[in-house]
């Protein structure tokens, strides 16, 4: 069930939205959509944790 809520989560928040034209634009956006789903992104089915936090106990820093 987590898979399916996260792809439903990257169409409806990323895919649908920006309509990458090409291989080279939807690589470069999915990268950028998983950093932030998995670094910045609260889960409230981890206590509002990012899953980075969650598994590794600690905030990243965001880099430029």
């Amino acid at each position: 069930m987590l898979i399916e809520r996260l792809w439903r989560s990257l169409k409806y928040q990323d895919i649908y939205i920006k309509d990458y034209q090409t291989i080279m634009e939807l690589s470069a956006g999915l990268d950028a959509y998983f950093r932030f789903y998995n670094y910045e992104r609260p889960h409230q089915s981890l206590k509002n944790k990012t899953p980075a936090r969650a598994y590794f106990g600690y905030e990243f820093q965001k880099t430029a």
